[in-house]
């Protein structure tokens, strides 16, 4: 099979003692796509991630890059590159100095050191002790460890993390260039929007399983739109909705009515109740709402 960065976790679980931080999750991780990968603090993402790289051992279950576990892998910086919360820098190392160390231990060529800084946005950096930069500086780096190897898939644990609104722009420009050599990237944040302007599918987990898997418009379409109405009688109108068979109407805190249905049909009932309407918006949800219905029971954010 001709290498391709798939990356697989099937039925993989996790138990540590008494605590189960992975039960039972199976996903894939295509060619030439970006997947987000949520969940609130907890969740087992982080712990997922590491199983992926081999850093700890499945107590039951698979995880494979192009169809091998990593340990299996014949040249494993070269299928995957990671970068994972924790990152190790000497302080007083420069920037081209620690990324040829990791580049001998893996056995590339100084070259590419040149072509990764260049590739991040530190080629005007190189010679910088690592103990001066900043914490974007800083993932930029591991970013660029993690390319040492030329790898077809990318496994990201918060990217984003210290990136100003630039670096987070180009981030996303990177993640879907790298995606669109037909590489593969699996990344887990916390910054909702930026997954959603970056990612084709998303995995979310609650507790140590997967609730969703699959593409960002698929899962807007399991969602009924809403049409929020300003209107001069919102009982009138509720009870003309309700006549036609529409009963999922919300009163929100503005005084405007939340209608599951599509806006044709609220215009009908309110032309029919001689209602006059003052405003009428078709909501979006966007993927921050859907990730809050999804994880509902958990905590506040994904980690």
């Amino acid at each position: 099979m001709e290498p391709s960065g798939r990356i697989t976790a099937d039925a993989l679980s996790k138990r540590f003692g008494s605590v189960t931080a992975v039960e039972g999750l199976s996903f894939t991780v295509e060619p030439g796509t970006v997947t987000g990968f949520l969940g609130p603090n907890g969740s087992g993402k982080t712990t997922t991630l590491r199983m992926l790289l081999g850093l700890v051992t499945p107590t039951s279950g698979e995880a494979r890059i192009d169809g091998l576990r990593f340990a299996e892998l014949p040249h494993p910086a070269g299928a995957v590159g990671g970068v994972l919360e924790a990152q190790g820098f000497h302080p007083a190392r420069t920037a081209r100095a620690h990324l040829r160390v990791h580049a001998a231990a893996i056995g590339v060529p100084d070259e590419r050191v040149e072509e990764v800084l260049a590739l991040v946005g530190l080629a005007g950096d190189a010679r910088r002790p690592v103990g001066g930069f900043s914490l974007g500086m800083r993932q930029r780096l591991a970013l660029a460890t993690a390319l040492l190897g030329d790898p077809r898939a990318l496994v990201l644990d918060e990217p984003g993390n210290g990136l100003d609104p630039e670096g987070v722009a180009w981030l996303r420009s990177f993640l879907r260039g790298f995606a669109r050599d037909g590489r593969s990237v699996l990344v887990s944040s916390h910054l909702l929007a930026e997954v959603d302007q970056t990612a084709d599918h998303v995995v979310v987990l609650r507790d140590g399983r997967c609730v969703y898997q699959g593409g960002l418009d698929r899962l807007r379409a399991s969602n009924r739109p809403r049409v929020l109405v300003r209107c001069a009688s919102p009982v009138e109108l509720a009870e003309q909705l309700a006549r036609g068979g529409l009963l999922e109407i919300d009163t929100l805190p503005d005084g405007r009515l939340a209608v599951a249905a599509d806006a044709v049909r609220v215009g009908d009932a309110a032309l029919a109740a001689g209602v006059a309407i003052y405003g009428m918006v078709e909501e979006r949800l966007d993927l921050e709402q859907l990730y809050f219905q999804l994880t509902a029971d958990q905590g506040v954010g994904p980690r």
